[in-house]
């Protein structure tokens, strides 16, 4: 007992609490500022997908330590450096956007706003009758048309690839840029919240077997709902037929009020009015 005492005073007479300083403070929390953000962008774009490998292929070389497995443990060290390299050469378009969103950010506004915004990415009861009633009109017509609704994949990579638009979502509008013989008619429009952000984007095609009276409008609308969560509207320019694309799956034939009915759901305003009806009771508990 007497042997236990004296180590323990020992260990507290040599116990010494280092100094915290301000900067201390100060670079933990840009750390953890850092940090939040890295992985917040890894998870909005396909180097979350890569980290998930990534990470099945660390268990690997660790099993491989493990049980001593020497061959493979070379090959991992030979290999590191070109895996690296290959990996900043795939992930190039993500961190070429990530810089540019960095050098647009207004980060003292960041930090002093407390609005919420819980309509960001969102689109109005409008904006559905828009959609809606410019995808009537133009099955009717037998106008072939391609339209993407962003949810919560960011689909910037494919908005470079047509031309901006900027512009309110309208029936006139999205008609017009679909009429044929049109500069804006071929390709794809990406909406995002109310507004439509480009025309012309190129999408990825899909390799899952669709019926082959389908042609490249819808095989690249199936092909984006694959990459990303987005809802696709296609309108067929041989039958005049509205189909919806939504992680993989082709709903074919779909008319309006069904259309409308996906587009209300997209909306996803009873998360909105439970988080207004939950602040409500907060203030009236208090």
């Amino acid at each position: 007992m007497q042997a236990l005492n004296a180590l323990i005073s020992t260990y507290l007479t040599n116990l010494h609490m280092p100094t915290i300083r301000w900067t201390d403070i100060v670079e933990v929390l840009l750390i953890a500022f850092l940090a939040y953000h890295i992985m917040l962008w890894i998870k909005t774009t396909r180097a979350w997908s890569l980290v998930k490998g990534v990470a099945v292929i660390l268990v690997f070389i660790l099993l491989a330590m493990l049980f001593n497995m020497t061959t493979i443990l070379w090959i991992v060290r030979n290999v590191t450096g070109i895996a690296v390299t290959a990996l900043i050469i795939i992930l190039q378009p993500e961190l070429r956007n990530a810089m540019e969103e960095l050098g647009q950010k207004n980060f003292l506004t960041g930090l002093i706003s407390f609005d919420s915004k819980e309509s960001e990415g969102r689109f109005s009861d409008k904006t559905v009758s828009e959609i809606v009633r410019a995808c009537v009109e133009m099955g009717r017509k037998k106008t072939g048309a391609l339209i993407v609704i962003e949810q919560n994949t960011p689909l910037r990579e494919y908005e470079r690839t047509g031309i901006d638009v900027d512009a309110v979502v309208t029936s006139q509008l999205l008609i017009n840029i679909f009429e044929k013989n049109t500069p804006l008619h071929d390709g794809a429009v990406i909406i995002r919240g109310d507004r439509i952000t480009s025309a012309t984007c190129y999408l990825p095609l899909s390799d899952n077997k669709l019926d082959k009276d389908l042609g490249t409008r819808h095989r690249a609308g199936v092909g984006i709902s694959e990459a990303t969560d987005s809802l696709t509207v296609i309108v067929s320019e041989e039958t005049g037929k509205i189909s919806l694309a939504y992680k993989g799956a082709l709903d074919r034939a779909v008319d309006a009020d069904q259309l409308r009915e996906r587009l209300v759901q997209l909306q996803n305003k009873n998360g909105q009015e439970e988080r207004k009806r939950s602040l409500l009771r907060r203030g009236k508990g208090r």
